[in-house]
């Protein structure tokens, strides 16, 4: 089993990560990898789509009879590889130097998540359905279809709030760096380093997905989608235009009102669907082992 999970990561890491990195290479060596202001054009997104199914494809056969469980690592994978090959937030601060600047910046920040996640989604989706191809289970109970599907749209529904709001505290605490105090915003942080980033997420949806897999049975779909929701809510809340000025009139390029806006959306999805997975996996070991211990 864990040599199949090394290869389907190694499957995304390397075709994505390595090979398909000039989609995303930024002509600056400094900079960030991003659908609104990288290197991303359409042709480069619609290459980077063909080759998530394709690596869907390769991780969920090569790792059968596990593919549909294993084969969701590998588009996260190689997107990891470019979060880690990217620039941080700093240098797009330094791009747009003006508060109105930054202010439409983190506007349109606010949504790219969910451009990362459609492309992961798309790895999930090959997933399933390969699955469900070579599936040989006919489905059964469509009497109590419309009651089930119901329950699960409510559970979702509440398990997708927990994970935000549990995820969006977690990085809080788990993403630190230099606090300074600010007399009118509270206190402002440095720029997060990429190494706390990736662990800060990491741990951060891990836990999510772990509580809400523990205490409402849902799958690591929840968590996932959770991914793409914590930029809106962090920006909504905390980047008014007031804090910007402020930001901009007293601090450097470097700080923000919350260690969650220095993080990019690449950077969050990526390794908050890793750390999801993760977290799914070790609540479905742990209900495990408290059911069969002795």
């Amino acid at each position: 089993m864990r040599l199949r999970i090394a290869v389907a990561i190694a499957i995304g890491a390397v075709i994505i990560g390595y090979f398909a990195w000039p989609l995303a290479q930024p002509q600056d060596p400094y900079g960030v990898v991003s659908f609104i202001a990288g290197n991303m054009t359409r042709d480069s997104v619609l290459k980077l789509a063909a080759l998530a199914v394709l690596c869907s494809l390769l991780a969920f056969f090569i790792s059968w009879p596990y593919g549909k469980y294993l084969a969701i690592l590998a588009v996260p994978s190689g997107l990891a590889v470019w979060a880690l090959r990217s620039g941080n937030m700093a240098e797009l601060m330094r791009q747009n130097p003006t508060a109105a600047e930054r202010l439409r910046l983190f506007s349109q920040i606010e949504w790219e998540p969910f451009s990362w996640l459609a492309i992961v989604a798309l790895g999930v989706l090959v997933a399933h359905i390969c699955q469900k191809f070579l599936s040989r289970n006919s489905s059964s109970g469509a009497e109590s279809k419309s009651s089930l599907v119901k329950s699960y749209y409510i559970t979702f529904a509440i398990a997708l709030g927990v994970s935000v709001l549990l995820a969006k505290l977690l990085l809080m605490v788990f993403a630190q760096d230099v606090k300074i105090a600010d007399d009118k915003i509270g206190a402002v942080i440095v720029q997060v380093t990429t190494a706390q980033t990736v662990f800060a997420i990491l741990v951060s949806f891990g836990i999510a997905a772990f509580v809400v897999k523990k205490f409402l049975d849902v799958s690591y779909i929840c968590p996932i989608v959770a991914t793409a929701l914590v930029h809106p809510a962090v920006i909504t809340i905390y980047l008014k235009p007031e804090v910007m000025e402020r930001l901009f009139e007293c601090w450097p390029a470097v700080f923000y009102p919350n260690a969650i806006a220095s993080i990019l959306p690449i950077q969050m999805v990526a390794f908050g669907t890793l750390g999801s997975i993760a977290g799914y996996w070790l609540a479905v070991r742990y209900n495990f082992w408290r059911t069969h211990e002795s």
